[in-house]
């Protein structure tokens, strides 16, 4: 695939698809960090949003799950458009999507395990959610998947006794526990060392791919979106200027992304 060329899946996975069209997004009138930003994801695989600080990629992925509410444009997710939901219809295609947060978002003082299933906390009523009255179901999913991410030993433990390692993946146990058709991650190695960044792209990659989850993450690391993408997103001043598979990714897409030559010494 030409790396200038939009992705765009065959005709029978459009139903599934993500398509986001000509989304923009204003914090200031006049002043847009997305410009009409227009994207097909199809309903497999990783794709990595590159770019530098500042040119929307955080911006884009908080306003697919509508933590961030678009200027204007689409974003057509399952038969819906979820820039115009509110309310219950928000909060019910919101169990659809999974979130991996750069700082984790873990509550503290609750158990691994209890924060696991903070992920069911859309598909149970409020009563159960308040007194930690999950389904027996949902306490056997949530512990294998502690087993999944390796975990397991520490399901009893505190969050806030957890390396940052280890809070990812009780970030990531936590988003697949909603069983979600789509995955976002935002920044999910930015606060790791380089080891423990690898070891968590893999297992999103792996626990993702083991349930046929489209996963999109933005990442600051190109050789991490290199390894782990099947498709990569670059983004520069709030518009797409590169779409294509790692290998099409060249020195030159990258001074076209980033500016300057630098940083690729």
């Amino acid at each position: 695939m030409d790396a200038s060329i939009p992705f765009r899946p065959a005709a029978a996975e459009l139903d599934r698809a993500l398509v986001i069209r000509n989304l923009r997004k204003e914090y200031r009138a006049g002043q847009p960090v997305l410009k009409d930003v227009s994207l097909t994801v199809e309903a497999r695989g990783m794709t990595a949003i590159i770019g530098p600080s500042g040119t929307g990629k955080s911006t884009l992925i908080r306003c697919i799950n509508r933590l961030i509410d678009p200027t204007s444009g689409e974003i057509i997710f399952r038969g819906q458009d979820l820039a115009r939901l509110h309310g219950r219809e928000l909060r019910i295609a919101r169990r659809r999507m999974g979130m991996v947060f750069q700082e984790y978002n873990l509550v503290e003082r609750l158990s691994v395990i209890e924060n696991v299933l903070c992920g069911r906390l859309g598909y149970v009523p409020v009563w159960r959610a308040w007194l930690r009255r999950f389904p027996a179901q949902d306490i056997d999913r949530a512990f294998h998947l502690l087993d999944a991410v390796g975990l397991g030993e520490l399901a009893t433990h505190r969050a806030d006794q957890l390396s940052g390692g280890q809070r990812q993946r009780v970030g990531i146990a936590r988003a697949l526990m909603q069983e979600p058709d789509l995955l976002l991650a935002d920044e999910p190695t930015s606060s790791l060392d380089p080891k423990t960044s690898a070891e968590i792209m893999e297992l999103i990659a792996r626990r993702a791919g083991e349930r046929d989850i489209p996963v999109i993450v933005n990442i600051h690391n190109v050789e991490l979106a290199r390894r782990f993408a099947d498709r990569i997103v670059g983004m520069s001043r709030g518009e797409i200027v590169f779409d294509g598979p790692p290998r099409a990714l060249e020195d030159a897409r990258l001074l076209q992304i980033y500016g300057g030559e630098g940083w690729l010494e």
